[in-house]
């Protein structure tokens, strides 16, 4: 016998949490960008999806504009509004990456200008001057180019998913990926930060006829295989325990 599927009213609250952080930092302008989070379910081996209907942003949205869907598909299973074409993306994310439990979609106003910038003949690239993107954001970031449309055909997505926990989509926006909500929306904000830093040091380089002094490309690599005993002692502790034992 089926498990009825049942709103759960701490996971609402949450979510409306983090929907009233994003709006506070300025990632929201419209009713595009969005949160998924996974949740258990016996009857659902990728688990259900809470998102927030469309049409409506998340600087408005309040618990009873959530939807719960089916992962595999856009079913939707809690709620009767549909959802936006972006929960495409979110929910072939959390299919293809079981250690993924929730996603944050925004367009973020200094990273669009930034690649804007750069102009079509340049491969875009995340450069780095701080030490704690590599950290925080765990793996590096994906560019997906401007005229690939990941949200409408997510076919392509298998292809990188695996290697990254930051996608950004030139031109549109940037979706982050974490084991809890926490964690997506503390990675959002890393690289929003990071890319913040960047465009005022190569302003002030501009002005003084400098060379901005971003961190080389053997020394990041160094810094993301230690991503996780450097942000999370405590829990690889318990994996370097569990690889020993076995």
């Amino acid at each position: 016998m089926s498990t009825p599927i049942a709103f759960d009213p701490a996971i609402g609250r949450e979510f409306v949490k983090y929907a009233r952080l994003l709006s506070a930092r300025g990632y929201v302008h419209n009713t595009l960008g969005n949160i998924v989070m996974r949740v258990a379910h016996p009857d659902f081996p990728h688990g259900i999806a809470y998102t927030k209907h469309a049409e409506i942003s998340l600087e408005e949205m309040e618990t009873g504009n959530i939807v719960i869907t089916d992962i595999p598909t856009s079913r939707i299973l809690w709620g009767e509004r549909m959802t936006s074409v972006g929960h495409n993306l979110s929910r072939e994310i959390l299919r293809l990456r079981p250690d993924i439990g929730a996603t944050i979609h925004v367009h973020d106003d200094a990273t669009i200008a930034l690649l804007g910038a750069l102009g079509e003949a340049n491969a875009p690239e995340f450069k780095v001057l701080s030490l704690d993107p590599p950290f925080v954001l765990g793996r590096p970031v994906h560019f997906v180019p401007a005229h690939v449309d990941v949200e409408a055909d997510v076919s392509s997505v298998a292809s990188f998913i695996q290697g990254t926990n930051s996608v950004v989509l030139v031109g549109h926006g940037i979706t982050t990926l974490g084991r809890t909500l926490s964690e997506a929306y503390h990675r959002l904000n890393t690289l929003t930060a990071e890319v913040r830093r960047c465009i005022v040091a190569e302003q002030i380089a501009a002005l003084k006829g400098t060379r901005v002094a971003y961190r080389p490309r053997h020394e990041i690599e160094e810094m993301y295989r230690f991503a996780e005993r450097i942000i999370y002692p405590t829990r690889a502790e318990d994996v370097m325990r569990d690889e020993a034992a076995q």
